[in-house]
């Protein structure tokens, strides 16, 4: 059995709780919980293993992929660029990246790939074979492809292209890469320990991500389709039409030849992929969420004007989404905002009231609340069966507004 360590403000005892039950009962083989609240870290515990085999204990210092959770790393590129007066989101994509203007795509707006609304959600021949740290063959099949239906017709999480759309964007304006630019202007000035690409000399501190076996079998959740609309809410009827639609099964397509442990390879590690592959400890994500969510700023450095933030966390769409199961998922510029989700158990993060951040699909959540000044993250090695996904999560986030109270 193992245990978990590191340290809990007495206000939040409750979270500890919660997180040793989870390491304790062996439902996380790994998982770290970090919260900030009005500038103070109040709780950094972790515990478990880093490895399938249970002989690597997760420390202090273990970072994990966190997928999707990336997403709002990149969103805070985003808007430090808007910020500076670089970035007009209201602006066409061509105007920053030219020959994205082809086939069908001219009109797409910069706000449409940061509220997943360019509907250029996947590949149309599938994801491009080759290697993950290959970044203009994935950008240039985007590129020049059509798009999936019109740009700003309908909102479809771009699960992985979301990354090189917005990544190729942040490269045409500034010049840097992604990951070049977020340790530049926001990770190193601050102090935060999360990576978008690893250098090889990170990988001893890297969990492996153990995730569910990648397979082409139907998900229960099909069967809805054979359900006449009669009997079905609303909700459910726009969940049967996505289905129908299949936008899922492009927006989450695999490479040929990936086992469901690519995630933990080298390549992977290495690549820039800033819709799915940062690297971190929940000790950073914490701090990054808590500094955006009392001023965005800490010891002299300011990450924008919190007129900014407060820009890129208005609602720019409010689906429903055609990937995600019809569901009424809300984006700002690339955060993810609280939101109503009607699936059922843990399947969706709870994401409420002033919340923004994202979550992850192996479990991660992350989040800021400029209203009760908090910095949160959960981040975890197990991919959990999909009614449990983020079981752990919400429970912590239930317990913290409670706190909160």
């Amino acid at each position: 059995m193992s245990k978990a360590s590191g340290h809990c403000d007495s206000k939040f005892s409750v979270i500890s709780k919660i997180f040793n039950e989870a390491i304790e009962s062996g439902f996380e083989t790994g998982a770290a919980i970090a919260i900030e609240h009005k500038g103070e870290m109040v709780v950094n515990m972790h515990g478990g293993f880093k490895d399938a085999a249970k002989t690597m204990p997760w420390e202090a210092d273990t970072m994990v992929n966190v997928f999707s959770v990336t997403k709002g790393v990149t969103a805070t590129c985003i808007a430090r660029l808007i910020d500076q007066g670089k970035l007009d989101v209201n602006q066409k994509v061509s105007y920053y990246w030219p020959e994205y203007g082809c086939n069908g795509k001219e009109d797409t707006k910069v706000s449409d790939f940061l509220c997943h609304r360019s509907n250029n959600f996947g590949f149309r021949d599938g994801i491009p074979s080759g290697s993950w740290q290959d970044w203009d063959l994935f950008t240039k099949t985007l590129e020049q492809q059509a798009p999936f239906k019109e740009p700003g017709s309908t909102q479809g999480y771009h699960a992985l292209t979301m990354g090189w759309l917005v990544g190729e964007l942040i490269r045409r304006i500034d010049g840097r890469d992604v990951g070049t630019f977020f340790q530049e202007e926001i990770a190193r000035p601050l102090n935060i320990d999360f990576k978008i690409g690893l250098q090889e000399e990170d990988f001893s501190r890297c969990a492996d991500m153990l995730m569910l076996e990648i397979s082409n079998s139907k998900s229960p959740l099909e069967l809805i389709k054979y359900i006449p609309n009669i009997f079905l809410s609303a909700p459910y009827r726009q969940m049967k039409e996505s289905i129908k639609g299949g936008d899922f099964k492009i927006a989450f397509q695999s490479m040929d030849g990936n086992d469901k442990d690519y995630v933990n390879q080298a390549d992977w590690r290495k690549a820039q992929i800033p819709s799915a592959n940062g690297h971190g400890t929940a000790e950073a994500l914490a701090k990054l969420y808590g500094i955006l969510s009392t001023g965005c700023e800490r010891d002299g450095y300011k990450i924008m004007q919190p007129k900014t933030l407060k820009q890129a966390t208005q609602v720019y769409s409010a689906g429903p989404d055609t990937v995600l199961f019809g569901t009424n998922i809300t984006f700002g510029l690339g955060y993810e905002l609280g939101k109503e989700m009607t699936l059922i158990g843990n399947l969706s993060p709870r994401f409420e009231n002033s919340m923004f951040g994202h979550a992850g699909v192996g479990g991660a959540v992350a989040f800021g609340d400029t209203d009760k000044e908090v910095g949160f993250a959960f981040i975890c090695n197990e991919m959990h069966a999909y009614k449990n996904l983020y079981k752990t999560a919400n429970d912590l986030t239930s317990a913290l507004y409670s706190s909160l109270e």
